[in-house]
């Protein structure tokens, strides 16, 4: 493996798998591990401190072993080892062809007449990795000059502007369809069998201990009157039952047992009970409520627009 995979090949590669490994299994949400989790980072430092001294520690007894060997069994060895990676000369040629190193026997021709206090340099032609990386590098920058300067592509600021833009578009289309993310403003009647029906079942299990199965009111006020102690309508009857009604004897906010859409159908199965007339039904509270939304067909509805608008 050493002859396939020199240390600055093997010691990067089996650190970035064990951190893929590491960031494929550990559930960190959208952020990575070792940014959402410290001691992951801490982890994968010790880790690669160790990686490293064990490959030191190993060439270093390497070394000391090679030199207790006498010169035949040093030629053996190399001979085996010649014999035994010989297929890894593809690597070689690959590392070869960029780097374009020189045998070290032709050191003598390249040195220079340059001497800096007895240490002399070698003139050696750029390695092929370099000069092409060097190339690309200059090919990057022309496009991205004609990209961005000429054709005035959007930079990395407008693109953020346009999502963060996109992204409040998106919400408000979200919000208006969204059952859990309903409020006062954005509920509507809902007038369906199915949606009734439930509404009925809502209010059966939470509501008729006081206002009676038939809303006629017992506890709580009747429900099937035109009169409203804090507001009629489903916007407002939404928002009594949400948030409870009047402090100290009213009833309390449902918002914590129940979901914005069952508030919705509850409130619009109570809303549909307008006018059914229960048996000896609870004495009317508050104030006739007339939806200013609504259009007006005659003087008499004309009238009674500016009644308090108060739900109970």
């Amino acid at each position: 493996m050493k002859k396939f995979f020199p240390v600055y090949v093997r010691v990067p590669l089996i650190f970035f798998i064990v951190f893929a490994l590491m960031e494929y299994f550990i559930d960190s949400g959208d952020k990575p591990a070792f940014v959402k989790y410290p001691m992951v980072s801490l982890f994968l430092f010790v880790f690669l401190f160790i990686l490293i001294a064990i490959e030191i520690t190993l060439s270093a007894v390497n070394r000391v072993m090679y030199q207790l060997l006498s010169p035949e069994e040093k030629a053996q060895k190399e001979l085996e080892e010649s014999l035994s990676f010989k297929e890894s000369t593809w690597f070689k040629n690959l590392m070869h062809k960029l780097t374009k190193t020189e045998p070290i026997e032709k050191e003598g021709e390249l040195l220079m007449d340059h001497d800096y206090d007895g240490i002399k340099e070698l003139d050696n032609n750029l390695p092929p990795w370099w000069v092409y990386l060097f190339y690309i590098c200059i090919i990057f920058g022309v496009i991205y000059v004609v990209r961005y300067d000429v054709l005035g592509a959007d930079d990395q600021e407008m693109e953020l502007k346009k999502e963060l833009a996109q992204a409040k578009i998106d919400v408000a289309e979200y919000m208006k369809t969204a059952p859990d993310l309903m409020d006062e403003k954005t509920v509507v009647l809902l007038t369906d069998g199915p949606s009734l029906a439930e509404g009925k079942t809502i209010f059966t299990t939470n509501c008729a201990a006081c206002h009676r199965a038939d809303a006629g009111g017992q506890i709580g006020p009747n429900l099937t009157d035109d009169r409203w102690i804090l507001g009629g309508g489903i916007k407002n009857l939404f928002h009594t039952i949400t948030n409870g009604g009047r402090d100290g004897k009213g009833m309390i906010a449902w918002k914590g047992t129940l979901k914005p859409k069952e508030i919705q159908k509850v409130a619009s199965y109570i809303l549909s009970l307008q006018g059914s007339n229960p048996k000896d039904p609870k004495e009317a509270e508050g104030e006739v409520w007339v939806d200013d939304s609504a259009p007006k067909t005659d003087a008499a509805a004309a009238t009674t627009k500016d009644t308090t608008e108060v739900k109970k």
